[in-house]
């Protein structure tokens, strides 16, 4: 009996549902954009939703990777996990994130790197955080909302 793990088919975005997709399939989907590692910020009154150029603490602003994956639910207390069954419910996902567009019925984008076969193809065509963002840190919690921005 084989122990090794089954390799994903070519296209299983195309060819599974997000439930059916195995925990190496769902993670593939992930385009490295960072966009949901920025702060958000909800208006009291409208429960408008804002994004900022403000990164998570954990996040390589160069890379736009987690920099401590597997621990980042224990060391960030805002950070979420979702799955297929809650995807649909993160309304706070930017319109271009992939587990958002299939879960809407949409096709990923030529920049992902499923698509491209380049996994920097996110920076190459401006779709992720790099360069745009700031950590966390360096700005005072009380001057957050003045890090709104509209290109996300």
């Amino acid at each position: 009996m084989s122990t090794a793990t089954p390799q994903p088919s070519p296209r299983f975005w195309e060819e599974k549902t997000l439930a059916e997709m195995s925990q190496d399939e769902w993670e593939q989907l992930c385009d490295g954009c960072g966009k949901c590692c920025l702060h958000k910020l909800i208006d009291d009154e409208t429960d408008e939703l804002y994004f900022t150029d403000l990164a998570c603490q954990l996040l390589d602003l160069e890379t736009c990777q987690c920099s401590d994956y597997s621990n980042r639910i224990e060391k960030v207390a805002e950070c979420q996990t979702f799955s297929a069954e809650t995807v649909k419910d993160m309304y706070w996902l930017p319109t271009s994130c992939a587990y958002r567009t299939l879960a809407e019925g949409r096709k990923l984008e030529k920049w992902h790197h499923l698509i491209s076969g380049n996994k920097n193809s996110v920076h190459r065509f401006k779709r992720s955080v790099k360069g745009k963002c700031v950590s966390e840190n360096d700005v005072a919690f009380d001057d957050w909302q003045t890090r709104v921005v509209k290109w996300v």
